[in-house]
C-alpha cells in the first residue's frame, strides 16, 4: 500500500515539511469557507503563468493545514502577490533570500484566531503559519516556483516558508497599516510585502520618544545594508512596550513617521563607494549630499508583539518600486 506522506514527497507537492492529503472530502470542506465558485480563476500564477482557480487554492490550503475559514485570506493573498506591481516572478528569480510577508488587518484576524501578540512572527499559531504556507505552496505547486529551478535564492530565508501575522489593532494608539494604505478601519485587508527574515532591534533604556525614535532609526539604517539607500523598502514591527513610549508622548502615526524620517537621512560621504576601504557604496556624484534611507512611502510600520519585551523588529525589503516589488494590499472578501 502507498504511504500517503511519502507519496506526496515523491510527487514534489511539499515544501520539505509533511502535508495534509488533499482528499476530495477535505477539499470540498475547504471550499465551504468561501462563496466563490471553485472554477473561478483567481490569478495567473508566476512563473509559469498557470491559471489558478479557487479549487486549486483550496487544494493547497488543505495541503498546508488550513481551516476553511482561512481560505478567503489565502485567496486575497494570492491575488495580491500575482499583480505586476508585486512582481512574484522577479521575487522568485532573484538570488536574494526574500519572499512574501503577509500582514492581516480587520475583524477577520480575530474571527479566525490569528496571532498579533506573543510570538506573532514565530511559530505556535495555526492560522498565521498555514495561511502563509498555503500561499507558498500555491506558488510552488500551481505556478512552478520551486527552489533550484526558477527560485534562485542564494541562501533563502524562513520568509520563504511562511511569514504571516496580524496587526495588533486594539492595543495600538495609531491608525493601522491598512488605514495608512487607504482602507477603512473595519475592512478586512491583507498586505503583501517582499521581505527577508526579521531582525531584532533592542532598546531597553530609552524612556523618551525622542531617544527611542533615534534608536529605531539607527537599526533601520542597517536594513539590507548600511550602504543601501533609496532602493529597498523595509517593514518596522513595533512592540507594545516600545509603542507605549510614543503613546505617552502623544505621538500619532504621522508624528512618528515624520520624526523617524528625519533620522533616516544619511550623509552620502559616509557611504560612498570606497569610503572606509569598502568598495560597495553610492557613486562619487552623490558626494556632499544627504540621502533618504528609504524612498517616499517605502517604510511600512506595523504594531504587533507580546506585552513584555523592549524589542522591535526590522524586515528588510528587496529592490522596490517599478523595477522591483511594490507592497500590495487586497481586501479580503467572502
Amino acid at each position: 500500500m502507498e504511504d500517503e506522506a511519502e507519496a506526496m514527497y515523491e510527487r514534489g507537492w511539499t515544501d520539505g515539511l509533511p502535508v495534509v492529503p488533499p482528499t476530495e472530502a477535505r477539499v470540498l470542506a475547504m471550499l465551504e469557507g468561501t462563496t466563490r465558485r471553485p472554477d473561478e480563476v483567481v490569478a495567473l500564477l508566476p512563473p509559469n503563468l498557470a491559471e489558478c482557480t479557487v479549487e486549486k487554492v483550496a487544494v493547497n490550503a488543505v495541503l498546508a493545514g488550513c481551516r476553511p475559514e482561512y481560505l478567503p485570506v489565502v485567496l486575497a493573498a494570492v491575488e495580491a502577490v500575482c499583480t505586476d506591481e508585486f512582481n512574484m516572478h522577479g521575487i522568485l528569480a532573484t538570488t536574494m533570500g526574500v519572499g512574501p510577508v503577509l500582514v492581516v488587518n480587520g475583524p477577520i484576524a480575530d474571527r479566525i484566531g490569528m496571532n498579533s501578540g506573543i510570538n506573532a512572527l514565530g511559530h505556535g499559531n495555526r492560522a498565521n503559519l498555514t495561511i502563509g504556507r498555503a500561499l507558498q505552496l500555491v506558488v510552488r505547486n500551481v505556478g512552478g516556483g520551486r527552489p533550484g529551478e526558477v527560485d534562485r535564492a542564494t541562501h533563502g530565508s524562513p520568509a520563504k516558508l511562511s511569514f504571516c501575522f496580524a496587526e495588533d489593532e486594539t492595543g495600538s494608539p495609531w491608525t493601522t497599516l491598512a488605514e495608512d494604505r487607504g482602507f477603512a478601519r473595519d475592512a478586512d485587508v491583507v498586505t503583501a510585502f517582499c521581505g527577508e527574515a526579521p531582525r531584532i532591534v533592542v532598546d531597553q533604556k530609552s524612556r523618551s520618544a525622542d531617544s527611542l525614535v533615534r534608536a529605531l532609526a539607527e537599526g533601520l539604517r542597517s536594513a539590507v545594508s548600511p550602504r543601501t539607500v533609496m532602493g529597498m523598502d523595509a517593514m518596522l514591527v513595533v512592540s507594545p512596550e516600545h509603542v507605549a513610549r510614543f503613546r505617552d508622548a502623544g505621538w500619532d502615526r504621522a508624528r512618528f513617521m515624520e520624526e523617524l524620517g528625519g533620522h533616516l537621512m544619511v550623509e552620502a560621504d559616509t557611504i560612498l563607494a570606497g569610503a572606509g576601504g569598502i568598495e560597495e557604496g553610492v557613486p562619487e556624484g552623490f558626494a556632499g549630499t544627504t540621502l533618504p534611507k528609504f524612498r517616499p512611502g517605502g517604510l511600512l510600520v506595523v504594531h504587533a508583539g507580546g506585552p513584555a519585551g523592549l524589542f522591535s523588529s526590522v524586515v528588510g525589503g528587496w529592490l522596490n518600486g517599478p523595477m522591483g516589488s511594490e507592497p500590495t494590499s487586497r481586501e479580503i472578501t467572502p
